[in-house]
């Protein structure tokens, strides 16, 4: 009769992905019912913090973290185990006291924004760089598909694509749908 929920840290002092991932593994073979992942985040006046300080230590950032965070995400969603807590919660002691690490105050929204860009990009390998596309995704995870401040349309721009990203009813979360532009 009882729930089941672990939390992982990624990035933590002499780790790395590989074993970040060894760990999710590990997890997964475990069953959860939840998961809750948490990317370090370094504070001032903290052990981290002096690692930090004298170069021992540099953790990832959210930049850095988002990418790796997002197979995670997919990896125990698609064993079936819910993530209910990616990142930190936004707080004034984070923002003021943080002086390193994968803090930000939209954390899931970035990594699943990268889930919709490999999604997207996936989609589009075949095809012919010299035509306009139409993506559609779910028109609730329309800013999602985007990327936050347009990353994710400025990155299909880079990889040599013009495409214009739309909200559609009645797709699933992550289902992705390209039509060429008329």
């Amino acid at each position: 009769g009882f729930e089941l929920g672990l939390q992982m840290m990624t990035g933590l002092y002499k780790s790395d992905f590989e074993k970040d991932f060894y760990t999710a593994k590990e997890i997964v073979k475990l069953k959860p019912d939840t998961v809750r992942i948490y990317p370090t985040v370094v504070l001032k006046n903290t052990h981290l913090g002096h690692l930090q300080e004298i170069g021992e230590y540099k953790a990832p950032t959210a930049e850095e973290s988002a990418p790796f965070c997002a197979e995670l995400l997919q990896m125990f969603e698609n064993n079936n185990i819910k993530v209910i807590k990616l990142g930190l919660h936004s707080s004034e002691t984070v923002e003021s006291d943080m002086v390193g690490g994968a803090y930000h105050p939209a954390f899931r929204e970035l990594c699943e924004g990268y889930i919709y860009l490999e999604k997207i990009l996936e989609k589009l390998e075949e095809k012919d760089k010299n035509v306009t596309y139409t993506i559609f995704v779910n028109e609730k995870a329309l800013s999602k598909a985007k990327g936050q401040q347009k990353r994710n349309e400025k990155a299909l721009k880079n990889q040599g694509f013009s495409c214009i990203i739309k909200g559609k009813e009645n797709l699933e979360e992550f289902q992705i749908e390209v039509t060429d532009s008329i």
